[in-house]
């Protein structure tokens, strides 16, 4: 019994005894690695596909990045926060400890759509899920560590102590991060699954992500200058937004494959060099959409254009785009309610019916945007019907093309011969509709990487990117003589008489407007691809 009351005291005494905000924030790194993300590194270890060497270096790699993040994070806490960072941390270790204990029980990922599942969650539901393996856990290891964050003295450390270590640990997360850029590919594939494992952050990210889409649908545009229709010609503009469409691999900017065979006998069609703003859809979606780069919300082309009297229609199979305030906004699913005899597992969906569409509006200017989904990966080969399966064999997967390139690049070709079939058959629609001033636009949202340099897919940050996930396809087709094109100009600083050599997205808002005849004060006609 001594010997027992001697352990307690000293344990006792050692918990008074005051740490070091180094070496505080050192355990406290390391119990949440140990506490809360061994989910995270047993995904990690059974999804990957690297040979043994590769496989210990990422997961080493991945084990100094978590604690020195999460070091980082408590420094940072602790130091500028002091009593509040304690309650903050104590506060993080019972709802990791929640989350763990959900992990291991329910099979649960804590993505976005388990977040607002949550805060959607009445009481009396959520009550169901209170038993004692959960208080038992959230006990061990939530409340326990809570209580050490809480009251175990601390000496705090000086502000060049502070800067030092701060430093010192950007630079390790940055020379790990680069260390492993070729990881791109996994990290791309399971995000979702490894996000949602990783505590605290998987909730916190989250939530945030929540909350911030809660806010943008409930967000006040910033309204454009009210515009005008000047001219009562029947005119249509259809706005094709692509996905994951990389100009490299199109016939028409010069690629080798015939993967255009039927654009490139279209005539009228005008192709022209550009760049996305941006890596990923939901950014590069806003820019083909607002009138210039920049980070506020203003008044989007679809809803500006429906405001000023436009008739408009938003068909989607994607996702991502910012708030549209519009009378007609349809899925894919909807649509193939609508059209039972299209085939709804493809993007043929969003084109059934649109000369029907156009016919039976009631405006004289109408305006169609199509969200597609076609060059979307990892697994390309299931964009596209069978029939446009030229280019053979295909990898079924980005993971399986990783072993072999070309499979990868035949599936991913396939998904631009499927996009060449479209977009040919709507213009060929366009132009049978004779009584109608009619032009097709078809701008990518971003690009994409099929293996080079050893990275897959899209989403690097634009200072990092290769030319690959940002140099798209813009392509435009008019009706004979609805307008006139600039000249194309090589300068650096372009006339308002003359384009550059190479476009951005933000050209889309303007030419429609004038291809639309909308008079507006928005308007900028060095910013139109149309004199």
């Amino acid at each position: 019994m001594k010997k027992i009351i001697q352990l307690l005291t000293t344990c006792r005494e050692q918990l008074r005894r005051p740490r070091s905000l180094f070496a505080f924030s050192c355990i406290v790194s390391l119990a949440t690695l140990l506490l809360y993300n061994l989910p995270f590194f047993h995904y990690v270890a059974t999804h990957t596909n690297e040979d043994t060497l590769r496989h210990i270096f990422l997961l080493t790699s991945l084990v100094v990045l978590m604690l020195v993040v999460n070091f980082l994070m408590t420094y940072l806490t602790l130091f500028l926060l002091r009593v509040v960072g304690r309650i903050l941390l104590a506060v993080l270790a019972v709802i990791n400890a929640t989350a763990v204990y959900f992990i291991y029980t329910y099979s649960v990922i804590i993505d976005a759509t388990t977040i607002e599942n949550v805060f959607n969650t009445r009481y009396s539901e959520a009550s169901g899920f209170f038993s004692g393996p959960l208080w038992i856990t959230i006990l061990a290891i939530g409340v326990l560590p809570a209580l050490y964050c809480l009251f175990r003295p601390v000496i705090y450390s000086t502000v060049r102590r502070f800067t030092v270590f701060s430093v010192t640990s950007l630079i390790l997360i940055v020379l790990v991060s680069l260390a492993n850029i070729n990881q791109t590919l996994f990290i791309s594939q399971h995000d979702t699954e490894l996000g949602a494992l990783l505590q605290p952050w998987s909730y916190l990210v989250n939530t945030c992500r929540i909350a911030s889409l809660n806010h943008d649908e409930q967000a006040e545009e910033i309204k454009l200058p009210d515009g005008r229709i000047t001219d009562n010609r029947k005119a249509v503009v259809v706005l094709v937004i692509g996905e994951s469409a990389r100009k490299a691999n199109f016939q028409l900017y010069g690629y080798q494959r015939n993967t255009n065979p039927l654009l490139s006998r279209q005539k009228d069609l005008k192709v022209f060099h550009a760049n996305a703003c941006a890596t990923y859809t939901t950014a590069g979606t806003k820019a083909i959409l607002e009138p210039k780069a920049t980070d506020e919300l203003y008044e989007l082309l679809p809803n500006y254009a429906f405001r000023t009297g436009v008739d408009v229609s938003w068909r989607t199979s994607n996702w991502g785009e910012p708030p549209i305030h519009i009378s007609e906004y349809v899925t894919d699913d909807e649509l193939s309610t609508r059209y039972p005899d299209a085939d709804s597992r493809y993007d043929g969906i969003l084109f059934a019916g649109l000369r029907q569409r156009i016919l039976s509006s009631t405006s004289r200017k109408v305006l169609i945007i199509l969200h597609t989904s076609t060059s979307h990966g990892p697994n390309y080969s299931v964009k596209y019907p069978e029939q446009f399966q030229v280019f053979k064999p295909v990898a079924k997967s980005v993971e399986e093309g990783q072993k072999n390139l070309p499979m990868l690049v035949n599936a991913y070709d396939n998904t631009i011969l499927y996009t060449d079939y479209l977009l040919s058959n709507l213009i060929d629609t366009l132009r049978s509709m004779s009584d109608w001033r009619s032009a097709l636009l078809f701008v990518s949202d971003h690009g994409e990487s099929l293996g080079e340099n050893n990275i897959f897919m899209h989403g690097l940050p634009m200072k990092l990117a290769p030319k690959v996930q940002y140099e798209i396809p813009f392509l435009v087709w008019t009706s004979p003589g609805f307008r006139n094109y600039k000249r194309t100009s090589r300068q650096s600083e372009p006339s308002d008489d003359t384009l550059p050599a190479v476009l951005d997205q933000h050209y889309v808002f303007h030419s429609v407007l004038n291809l639309l005849s909308v008079e507006s004060p928005a308007y900028d006609k060095t910013h139109d691809i149309f004199k």
